[in-house]
């Protein structure tokens, strides 16, 4: 089953363009890496799928439904409620501890604040840093914040994670670490993840890959990911 569908999706930047008509489909529970050089419009991509930006032209489609012309109200609130969003660098809140980072979404979805820190301390200890739990982002090390970032991304269970270089901050042991939790969560709760890298040993986390060069596809590049977790 088709859940995400992006169909002839542009994007510029004044002048410049960073997507040049852009399709493609994720099914439900895939794993698809988003891969190429620098600069070819990956995270760009990313958040048009994500509905963080609107294309200039082309469709996006979310179960059936247009998002990219949906409203920020409705937009905000898939963001809430069904996708997960994690970037290269975390992007934890300075002020909160890890807890607090992590109970964040529960709390802006109307969650109570009892529950919602008993669910962030169930994540802490899921990806093995319950110690940071009164901890603030700036007493991690980057692995650690990454971690409760990854777990920030993942507490409302969402029915799709885009996950933007995670590990592209890390040393290559702690990224790999990380990846293979989040992977095996998403094989878990038959989540779909939208994963851009530049790594091929990432990318080979995927079932599937394809390749941007300068906003479009490279058709060489579609197909399955090497050494793709089944």
């Amino acid at each position: 089953m088709t859940l995400l569908q992006a169909r002839g999706v542009t994007k510029s930047y004044g002048p410049t363009p960073a997507l040049r008509g852009v399709d493609l489909e994720l099914g439900e529970g895939r794993i698809l890496a988003v891969t190429g050089p620098s600069g070819c419009g990956k995270s760009t991509l990313l958040h048009c799928l994500a509905g963080i930006l609107r294309p200039d032209a082309g469709e996006v489609h979310y179960r059936g439904r247009r998002l990219d012309t949906a409203s920020e109200t409705e937009r905000s609130r898939l963001r809430r409620d069904e996708f997960g969003v994690l970037f290269q660098f975390g992007l934890l809140v300075a002020e909160l501890t890890a807890a607090e980072n992590i109970a964040l979404p529960l709390l802006l979805a109307g969650h109570g604040r009892r529950e919602s820190r008993s669910v962030a301390l169930d994540w802490l200890d899921r990806f093995g840093v319950r110690e940071l739990a009164e901890t603030v982002p700036g007493q991690m090390s980057g692995g650690q914040q990454q971690r409760v970032a990854a777990a920030r991304a993942l507490v409302t269970e969402p029915s799709v994670l885009f996950a933007d270089e995670p590990t592209g901050a890390l040393d290559r042991l702690v990224g790999e670490q990380l990846l293979g939790l989040v992977v095996e969560l998403a094989r878990e709760r038959r989540m779909s993840v939208v994963l851009v890298t530049h790594d091929a040993t990432v990318a080979g986390y995927a079932d599937d890959e394809i390749v941007l060069r300068d906003g479009v596809l490279d058709p060489g590049g579609l197909g399955i990911a090497a050494g793709a977790i089944g």
